[in-house]
C-alpha cells in the first residue's frame, strides 16, 4: 500500500507537502534561536549548549538533537526525491512545448526548481561551515558558536552565500506553503486569500529573521 501511494502523483505531492511543513516548523524554531545572538555571546552559547541537553536525564546528551537531525535528513531527502521525480514525470507527460503560451506564473513558481538546488547546496555549505568547521574561516572553535557565526559573517563570501540562500528560501516558502495547503486539502476558494497572506508573511518574516544575523555582524551590532 505504501509503495502504491508513493508511486502515485498524489502520493509524491503529499510527501512533498508533509516534509516541507516539517522543515518549515524547524526553520521557525531555528530562526528564533539564531536571533538570540543579539543578546550576546553568553546567551547564544548557552542556547547552543541547551540544544544538546534537551530531554535530560531521560534522553542522553545530544540524543534529542540527533533525533531532530535524523528527522530533518529524512524530510529533506523525501522532499528532494519527490520533487525530482514529479519534475521528471511532468516533463515526460509534456515532451512537446505548448501550442499556445501558458499564463505567466509567479516568479516564485518559476524559480522553485532552481531555488531547491540553491538551498540544497547551501545546506551542505552551512553544515561544513558551522557544524563540522571544514570550510570555516578564522579557525573553527568547538563549543563557541557565537564566535564561529561572527567569523563566518565577517567574510564577504559568507554573507553573499547566506543572503542569496535566504532570499531563495523566502521564495520557496511563499509558493511551497500555499501549494502544500492545496495538496493536503486545506485550501479552498474562500481560504485561498488567507493562505496566500500567511505564506507571504511567513516568507518575509523568515527571510528577514535569518538575514538579520549577517546584517548584525556587518553593521557591528554583533561583534
Amino acid at each position: 500500500m505504501a509503495r502504491t501511494v508513493w508511486r502515485s502523483t498524489v502520493g509524491k505531492k503529499t510527501v512533498m507537502a508533509v516534509s516541507g511543513l516539517i522543515m518549515l516548523l524547524y526553520l521557525v524554531a531555528h530562526m528564533i534561536g539564531n536571533l538570540k545572538i543579539y543578546f550576546g555571546a553568553d546567551e547564544f552559547n548557552h542556547y547552543a549548549h541547551w540544544l544538546r541537553t534537551v530531554g535530560e536525564p531521560f534522553m542522553h546528551y545530544e540524543w534529542t538533537l540527533w533525533l531532530i537531525r535524523v528527522v530533518l535528513v529524512v524530510a529533506v531527502v523525501a522532499h528532494a526525491v519527490s520533487a525530482y521525480q514529479l519534475s521528471r514525470r511532468d516533463i515526460r507527460a509534456r515532451p512537446a512545448k505548448y501550442v499556445h503560451a501558458r499564463p505567466r506564473a509567479s516568479y516564485a513558481t518559476r524559480t522553485m526548481r532552481w531555488g531547491g538546488i540553491i538551498l540544497g547546496l547551501f545546506i551542505v555549505w552551512h553544515l561544513l561551515d558551522l557544524t563540522t568547521g571544514t570550510v570555516h574561516s578564522g579557525g573553527f572553535q568547538e563549543g563557541h558558536p557565537y564566535q564561529n557565526v561572527v567569523d563566518t559573517f565577517s567574510t564577504w563570501y559568507g554573507n553573499v552565500i547566506y543572503i542569496v540562500a535566504m532570499l531563495a528560501l523566502g521564495l520557496h516558502i511563499r509558493h511551497g506553503f500555499w501549494s502544500a495547503a492545496q495538496t493536503l486539502g486545506v485550501g479552498s476558494r474562500a481560504r485561498d486569500r488567507a493562505l496566500k497572506t500567511v505564506a507571504d508573511v511567513l516568507a518575509v518574516l523568515l527571510t528577514a529573521g535569518f538575514i538579520a544575523v549577517p546584517v548584525g555582524v556587518m553593521t557591528g551590532v554583533v561583534s
